[in-house]
C-alpha cells in the first residue's frame, strides 16, 4: 500500500451509519467505499467484489479496513481478507457487531428464532423483504417463510422518529413477539476508531501490516 491515506470498504447497508461516524468524531482521513447492499442475496460473491476492491485500491491508500461481517459468505471473506493482508469488524453479521457479540448471544440462546431489524432494514423492509421475496404477490407465502420465527428484535442505532412503532407494525405483520434495543453502532464504532488509530500511529514512511 503505497498511499498515505485509509479506506473504508463497506456493505452499502452500513453507508448511512458510517457516514454518521464520520461526521460526529470528525473522521475526515477516511475515504468509503461501498459495495451493493443487494450482495446479501448472493454471499458467495461478497469474498470476490471485496478482493477485487482492494486491489483496485491498494496503490492509493496506506491502510484499508473492510466494513463487513462474515455476512453469510462462510469463511470466504476471512479467507480472501488473511490473503490480502486486510482485517474487517469481527462478527458473524451486522446484527452481532451492533448488538455486541454477549448481547446477541444471549437474544440467540433465549429465542433462536428470531428475526432481526436494523435501521437499514427496517428502512428498505418492503423492497428487500415483501417485493424482494415476492410477498407482495403472493401473501400465503408467509407461513414458508417465517413460520418457524417465534420473535422479531430491532436492534436501533440512531432511530428516525417513529421507528420504534414502524417495527412494531412489521412485527404484527408477521405474526411475531416484538422487542425493541437501542444499541447505537456497537462494535462497529469501536472497530472503525481502532483501525484508524492504528492507521494514525503508523510510521509515514512505512506500510501497514496487518494481523488478521
Amino acid at each position: 500500500m503505497n498511499g498515505q491515506g485509509m479506506l473504508i470498504i463497506a456493505c452499502g447497508a452500513l453507508a448511512h451509519e458510517i457516514t454518521a461516524l464520520r461526521r460526529a468524531n470528525d473522521w475526515d482521513a477516511l475515504d468509503v467505499k461501498c459495495l451493493p447492499a443487494d450482495l446479501h442475496n448472493r454471499p458467495e460473491k461478497i469474498a470476490p467484489a471485496v478482493r477485487e476492491l482492494i486491489r483496485a485500491s491498494r496503490d492509493r491508500y496506506a491502510s484499508i479496513f473492510v466494513a463487513y461481517a462474515d455476512c453469510g459468505s462462510g469463511g470466504l471473506l476471512d479467507k480472501v481478507l488473511i490473503e490480502e493482508g486486510v482485517e474487517r469488524i469481527p462478527g458473524a453479521h451486522c446484527y452481532e457487531f451492533f448488538a455486541t457479540t454477549p448481547v446477541f448471544t444471549a437474544l440467540s440462546d433465549a429465542e433462536p428464532g428470531t428475526f432481526y431489524l436494523t435501521d437499514f432494514l427496517l428502512r428498505h423492509f418492503e423492497r428487500l423483504v415483501i417485493r424482494g421475496l415476492g410477498l407482495d404477490r403472493h401473501p400465503e407465502l408467509f407461513a414458508s417463510y417465517f413460520g418457524n420465527y417465534r420473535k422479531l428484535v430491532y436492534l436501533a442505532q440512531a432511530p428516525a422518529p417513529g421507528a420504534r412503532e414502524a417495527g412494531q407494525t412489521i412485527a404484527a405483520r408477521m405474526g411475531l413477539e416484538y422487542e425493541y434495543r437501542e444499541t447505537g453502532y456497537g462494535a462497529m464504532a469501536t472497530s472503525l476508531g481502532a483501525a484508524l488509530r492504528r492507521h494514525e500511529a503508523r510510521p509515514r514512511e512505512e506500510p501497514v501490516t496487518w494481523r488478521h
